[in-house]
């Protein structure tokens, strides 16, 4: 019997070839779309589970109360890891770890490398799959682990146990053995490096490793299986009260409250499956999974809106077939039987609409990523879970809007089926509700992706303080002192017209091409309160390269012997240290016996991530420390011959070295990936949203206008126009579409509103970003309905009423 229903469902699919094809083009795409988007949520949501140990291994931070409230302090003195394995019961494993680039240096290759330098517990607590070689190379100072691509990026090999190569350490080259070659790391792990080594080689750790008071690098911890995190941040209150004595000292003088434990300093732990899904605000750590979450809820929208199209025209197409239910049921078809036969029918277009959705998805796969900035295949995303999910959510899908209508039409008594003629007031009302709510759906993904673009585009025009239009960023290569390249670099284009000034600092602004972003702060004392300041060490003209406006005072000036003690601060430093007129206040920055004058006072500028308030900054000269960055402002009037320029110098200066040169305004774009990602799931996924809305419609008003056409007849015989005929037949489309912008313009407001509040910066919220979007949904509407109701409207009225 079942192989029955499979012919005439067949049988009937391929006599209403119309009705099949745009209901197997809606349901394709929404299949094809929701696969790619939900291995995209998945793979996100996937973020460091391959750590077997996952679970149990956690991030230490330290929560400081401060006069404002509290604050959060995730980066660590060196000291403090293994002081409090020692010193503080339940550690059973703890590694320090430090990122960072280093320059790699092999016979004639020059290779910039992302390096971590890690404990030997690194091996213990994390699961990065060894290849070759050592299980734990870490133990040894002068041992490497490196990843399969850097082995091959290197020696164009991996058999490389046993080689030696060069780091520079503190502008020296230091050997090193490779002892391990690691799989390359996955694309869901939220630790990227190259090369990994003991973090007793890495810079600055002879100089630093007993100072409590330098923080530079991120702790891990396992706790022993009877210890549980309470107790354990319980038992850390004795160890940093005798650690940071004199740091919770200044707190309290400061007039810091102490926390409901009484402490003013809490070391705590943070889940490490949390980390990738934190940010840092208020003094708080906020974790939150939206991004994924709304990638998976707008795959299951445009899944809804396919599934609302296939019922609305299953229940409008249903008036053709009232004399087959009848007659099915007048030879003894019984209400299984027809559920069974229309079910079958739906079946099949699932089935095969759910073969062509696959199949988009694998061809369009490679553009996909692309697009979406995202590391998903089908390899790190498909499991024998998520086949399982999938074919619940498909089974729903068919069992819902296959087997509704189906319901609909067996429940249907047999005389009225075979007059041909049955009220449908009642489906109409669910096709109503349903297409509100589809219609609903469009516009708060348009309205969605309408406030996304006007906060990038205020992100990306905001004045940042400085001019990032003609400024370009060039990453120095370690190999050479960075001050004396700055001046190797200031020698060799002196006579060039198009390069209008030179400097540099220890600091990108935005992210450049070498993929760098660090900032260092530090506290210090001033008038008996604690004080703190990012440090920003630069070059000559740095204020001039990069027009940041002076407020008052100088810039550096090379006629100043005196400049080497002196500082420049922003607006926002000068109100942290409550002065008036700070011109000529110094500041113990360093230590109580070097004082630095303030010479200058600039206007606050951008010099961090734009969803953050600008903080307290402070210049000092490049005498203070290297530089690593230097800047070029140029002309505008042949811009690519003037970086053919910069880059043939820098080669002549560096042969063996990248060029990584970058434009700020490039930076500050990379720095907007996260929200550029968003603009593009969700534009897109309006986009699809859209093009199914519209085939359903044109599906539905197709029906509708072959169920008016004798009205239609009539009315053109007793005069009235096409405009009229077209509104006639539209208005009741175009009220669904009112209804449905009334009904989800408060909750698209607020949900943009709130999404708003992360961003320091932000801009207006205007009621013009919903009327935009309610305004294209209407014309989108009357444009499909136009497409069967024109042609309608247009034919010979006498054909029309000969129809019935």
């Amino acid at each position: 019997m079942f192989k029955n229903y499979i012919k005439i469902a067949w049988r009937n699919l391929w006599k209403n070839k119309g009705f099949t094809i745009l209901n197997s083009i809606g349901l394709s795409i929404a299949f094809g779309v929701a696969i790619v988007l939900s291995m995209t949520a998945f793979f996100e949501l996937s973020y460091d589970d391959f750590h077997e140990k996952g679970d149990s291994i956690y991030q230490v931070y330290a929560q400081w109360q401060i006069p404002e409230g509290s604050d959060i302090q995730t980066s660590q003195p060196i000291p403090l890891a293994f002081a409090l394995k020692d010193e503080v019961p339940g550690v059973k494993r703890i590694s320090r770890y430090l990122d960072g680039k280093t320059l790699l240096i092999y016979n004639e290759k020059e290779l910039t490398a992302d390096m971590s330098w890690v404990d030997p517990d690194f091996f213990e607590l994390f699961s990065f799959p060894i290849e070759k070689g050592n299980d734990n190379p870490i133990n040894d100072k002068n041992a490497l682990a490196i990843t399969n691509s850097m082995a091959n990026r290197t020696f164009g090999s991996t058999d490389v146990i046993g080689k030696t190569i060069n780091l520079l350490i503190n502008g020296k080259k230091e050997p090193f053995t490779i002892a391990t070659v690691l799989k390359d790391i996955p694309d869901n792990s939220s630790m990227k490096f190259e090369i990994l080594g003991n973090f007793k080689s890495s810079p600055r750790y002879k100089r630093l490793k007993d100072q409590w008071d330098h923080s530079n690098h991120i702790v891990y911890v396992q706790l022993q299986d009877e210890i549980s995190v309470p107790q354990f941040e319980e038992s850390t209150q004795s160890f940093a009260n005798l650690h940071f004595k004199e740091n919770i000292e200044d707190t309290k003088r400061d007039g810091a409250s102490p926390n409901e434990n009484g402490q003013y300093l809490q070391l705590k732990l943070h889940p490490f499956k949390d980390l990738y899904f934190t940010s840092y605000k208020l003094g708080n750590l906020v974790v939150s999974r939206a991004l994924p979450y709304i990638v998976l809820g707008i795959a299951f929208l445009l899944l809804f809106i396919a599934c609302v199209n296939f019922i609305n025209m299953s229940i409008a197409k249903s008036n053709t077939r009232l004399q087959e239910i009848g007659m099915r049921k007048t030879l003894g078809g019984t209400k299984k039987h027809v559920f069974l036969q229309f079910w079958c029918e739906s079946i099949l277009i699932f089935i095969a609409t759910l073969g062509f959705g696959i199949l988009l998805s694998v061809l369009f796969l490679d553009e996909f990523k692309t697009l979406f900035n995202t590391g998903a295949t089908f390899n790190n995303t498909v499991s024998f879970l998520s086949i399982i999910v999938f074919a619940l959510v498909f089974f729903v899908i068919t069992g819902v809007a296959g087997g509704y209508p189906a319901l609909l039409l067996s429940k249907l008594g047999t005389l009225q089926a075979l007059k041909g003629k049955i009220q449908l007031n009642g489906r109409d009302k669910v096709r109503d509700i349903l297409m509100i709510t589809q219609f609903a759906i469009v516009i708060l993904l348009v309205s969605g992706s309408f406030v996304l673009w006007g906060q990038l585009q205020y992100m990306r025009t905001k004045d940042l303080g400085y001019n990032k239009e003609y400024v370009m960023s060039l990453p120095l290569n370690d190999k050479k002192d960075g001050n004396k390249a700055i001046k190797l670099l200031r020698e060799e284009l002196k006579d060039q017209s198009d390069i209008i000034s030179i400097t540099a600092s220890d600091n990108n602004l935005g992210r450049g091409k070498d993929g760098s972003r660090y900032s260092s702060s530090i506290g210090f004392d001033y008038k008996n309160r604690q004080v703190s300041t990012n440090m920003l060490i630069v070059d000559y003209d740095y204020i001039k390269t990069l027009d940041i406006k002076l407020l008052s005072g100088r810039s550096f000036d090379k006629s100043f012997a005196s400049d080497s003690l002196s500082v420049i601060i922003n607006e926002a430093m000068v109100k942290e240290l409550e002065e008036t007129d700070p011109i000529g206040k110094q500041l113990a920055v360093i230590n109580d016996s070097i004082r630095h004058t303030v010479v200058g006072v600039i206007k606050d500028f951008n010099f961090e991530k734009l969803d953050r308030a600008i903080e307290p900054m402070s210049l000092f000269m490049s005498n203070q420390k290297n530089v690593r960055y230097a800047y070029f402002k140029i002309s505008n009037a042949d811009i690519s011959t003037t970086v053919d320029k910069i880059e043939k110098v820098w080669k002549s200066l560096e042969p063996n070295a990248e060029f990584l040169g970058s434009f700020l305004d490039e930076n500050i774009d990379r720095t907007l990936k996260r929200e550029k990602t968003m603009i593009t799931i969700i534009t897109s996924g309006s986009l699809i949203a859209i093009i199914l809305s519209c085939i359903g419609l044109l599906a539905i008003s197709l029906l509708v206008v072959n169920k008016r056409t004798k009205e239609i007849g009539v009315r053109k015989v007793v005069g009235a126009s096409v405009t009229s005929l077209i509104l006639l037949l539209a208005k009741d489309f175009l009220k669904l579409v009112v209804i449905a912008f009334v009904l989800i313009v408060p909750i698209a407001w607020w949900y943009s509103d709130r999404w708003l509040q992360e961003y320091s910066y932000r801009m207006e919220l205007s009621i013009w970003f919903f009327l935009a979007a309610g305004i294209l949904a209407l014309g989108i509407a009357l444009v499909t309905i136009s497409f069967g109701t024109i042609r309608a409207a247009l034919q010979n009225p006498v054909k029309s009423l000969r129809t019935e």
